[in-house]
């Protein structure tokens, strides 16, 4: 039986959220404000550790986003949807690097 460390969520769009469900993760078709912000909640309550979020669907929540960037039991981690990439997930890595070390360092600088 797997470790419940090794669990992983998706919330969004149910395009791009299949292929989780193909590896196993635990899949949650979403793409409204409280559709996502459910799914996000009972995904943390049923002790899913990480959790993947289109950015379409965190765009939806971002005081659900917020709550949760303070919990050490879940990550809520930003990817791309099935349009691609709109550099939401990106822009919250940057911002957590900078809270975490003081400096942006994933600016490319020439």
């Amino acid at each position: 039986m797997a470790s419940k460390l090794f669990r992983m969520g998706v919330v969004g769009e149910e395009d791009a959220i299949l292929a989780f469900k193909a590896i196993g993760a635990v899949a949650v078709p979403a793409t409204t404000k409280e559709e996502v912000s459910t799914a996000i909640h009972r995904l943390s309550r049923d002790g899913v550790p990480v959790i993947f979020i289109t950015e379409a669907a965190a765009r939806l929540v971002p005081e659900a986003l917020a709550r949760y960037d303070q919990m050490m039991e879940t990550a809520i981690i930003p990817i791309p949807g099935i349009k691609g990439s709109d550099g939401f997930g990106a822009q919250l890595l940057r911002e957590n690097v900078i809270k975490a070390i003081g400096a942006d360092i994933l600016t490319q600088q020439n």
